[in-house]
């Protein structure tokens, strides 16, 4: 029996000598395959040419961390912190998220890709978290510490989510600045971080539509972890 073919969102950068890179950190890779799928890489570069026809030999998609998304795609607070826009990132981006959203194809958003799933379907975004959610913790926790467990999620019961994962609070590591604000219409909050900022949602009525605002591909020591990759590659067998 093949592997599910899974599609994974990457980022650009430059070398040393300041020749443009395609990049991707090798921890999302690795859970794709300890989950049995087989990873893909999706470059940013075919936005506007090819997206599609990857898309239609893809059974499931992972929309990854980086950059923070253009304030083009939400009603977002202009901020100084705003960083590492990518604008061909986004677009590719939202045209396989459209795709998937509207056909039934699985996907997974972390980080970023968690951001991503929520403005895509008409979300917005705190663009700074310190300086817009009164009380927050820090969630930006940057370099090594992407293997510490920093603060708890609380699942919310009778989703998705909750079943997948299997337990209804998970601790969980926190590398991002950015949080989800207003959620989507057509999205179900299914998890909170104790100051009450939004850390995971789901598509419901979909084969296998979520997003968790941690980064799961650094956890897969834990079985919640295994779970969310074990069932999304399951569901993109499917």
């Amino acid at each position: 029996m093949s592997r599910p073919v899974i599609g994974i969102t990457t980022n650009h950068g430059t070398n040393s000598f300041g020749q443009t890179t395609i990049l991707l950190l090798e921890a999302y890779a690795q859970a794709i395959m300890q989950a049995d799928g087989m990873p893909v890489l999706i470059p940013s570069l075919i936005a506007d040419d090819g997206w599609d026809a990857v898309y239609s030999r893809l059974d499931g998609i992972l929309f990854t961390g980086g950059g923070d998304i253009s304030l083009d795609h939400f009603a977002g607070e202009p901020h100084p912190r705003i960083d590492d826009v990518d604008l061909a990132r986004d677009s590719v981006e939202l045209n396989l998220l459209h795709a998937a959203a509207s056909d039934g194809k699985p996907f997974l958003g972390i980080c970023r890709g968690c951001q991503l799933i929520n403005v895509g379907l008409g979300g917005t975004l705190y663009t700074h978290i310190p300086d817009q959610v009164p009380n927050a913790l820090d969630h930006s926790y940057p370099g090594n510490m992407r293997t510490v467990l920093v603060h708890e999620v609380k699942i919310e019961e009778g989703t998705r989510v909750a079943d997948v994962l299997g337990e209804p609070i998970v601790k969980v590591n926190s590398h991002h600045h950015q949080g989800l604000k207003d959620i989507a219409p057509s999205l179900r909050v299914a998890g909170h971080a104790p100051d009450g900022l939004v850390e995971a949602i789901e598509l419901p009525n979909h084969p296998f539509g979520l997003g968790v605002q941690w980064h799961p591909e650094w956890l897969t020591d834990q079985r919640p972890t295994r779970n969310l990759f074990e069932k999304f590659v399951e569901a993109a067998g499917k």
